[in-house]
């Protein structure tokens, strides 16, 4: 009997062509590498960027292709000066991607807008498809465009839900953010009570109004935007003469009730 030959041939019926599994590897190779064949290293090391799709690059050693992907929602930057040149899409000057993910992480990593249109304030940091909720500082949009927040007249997003939030007084925390002495959003705003020196309002986030009021002996600094001693207030002296005015009347009623007191005392 005549011995089998040590190669690997197709069990395939005598009408094929017998072929050895060596020529099928080559094959199967040649199929992997065609893209990376065809793509030319413009230097012999160095990381370069795909022609055609935008999270695609090239990483090449002695010449010498190797394709590689950024992680989903990145794109690769090639003027990014660090070993990792995959980027954030607002970063990178590339074409349109089709979005993929689910309802808030578009893209498995990246900054994106809340799903809700009229929600200016809140986006989505997307971390491989885990999202956190992050608010913007209060009276700034979020641009997607930009992947910050910002002024809303430069988000250009129209439709923004507006605050109605209002305490039974009536007050209710101004629509237009306010600025610090270097023109940030301050986080939690403070304002004067109209009618009681003692008293201010705090607007958590900007938009949820708060009465406090300052320790007793104190009054509001709404220059400084603190509880501070009356001698530091400019004008609190007006506001407690005419307080003062408006108690005159019951000064009469005090006096008695006073000397009702002692009266009781001294008889016991």
């Amino acid at each position: 009997m005549r011995r089998m030959s040590a190669k690997c041939f197709s069990q395939s019926h005598s009408v094929m062509p017998q072929t050895p599994c060596s020529v099928l590897l080559l094959v199967a190779i040649a199929a992997i590498t065609t893209t990376e064949a065809a793509f030319v290293c413009p230097e012999k090391y160095g990381q370069f960027e795909d022609p055609k799709q935008c999270d695609k690059y090239y990483e090449c050693e002695d010449s010498i292709p190797k394709e590689k992907l950024c992680p989903d929602g990145l794109m690769f930057d090639p003027l990014n000066r660090k070993i990792n040149k995959c980027d954030q899409p607002f970063n990178v000057d590339c074409g349109d991607q089709p979005p993929k993910g689910n309802h808030n992480c578009p893209r498995k990593n990246g900054y994106f807008a809340h799903p809700d249109p009229t929600i200016c304030h809140l986006f989505y940091n997307c971390i491989g498809g885990e999202y956190t909720e992050v608010p913007c500082t209060p009276g700034l949009h979020f641009d997607e465009y930009q992947g910050t927040c910002v002024w809303p007249v430069s988000s250009g997003r129209s439709g923004c839900r507006q605050n109605d939030k209002k305490l039974k007084d009536g007050f209710e925390c101004p629509k237009e953010a306010q600025a610090d002495g270097n023109g940030q959003a301050v986080a939690h705003p403070k304002f004067a009570h109209p009618d009681d020196c003692q008293k201010f309002y705090v607007c958590l986030n900007g938009v949820e109004p708060r009465e406090l009021g300052c320790s007793l002996g104190e009054v509001y600094n709404e220059e400084d935007q603190k509880c501070d001693a009356p001698e530091n207030v400019p004008g609190w002296h007006i506001i407690v003469t005419e307080a003062r005015r408006s108690l005159l009347p019951l000064i009469p009623i005090f006096t008695i009730l006073f000397a009702c007191v002692i009266l009781l005392i001294t008889n016991r």
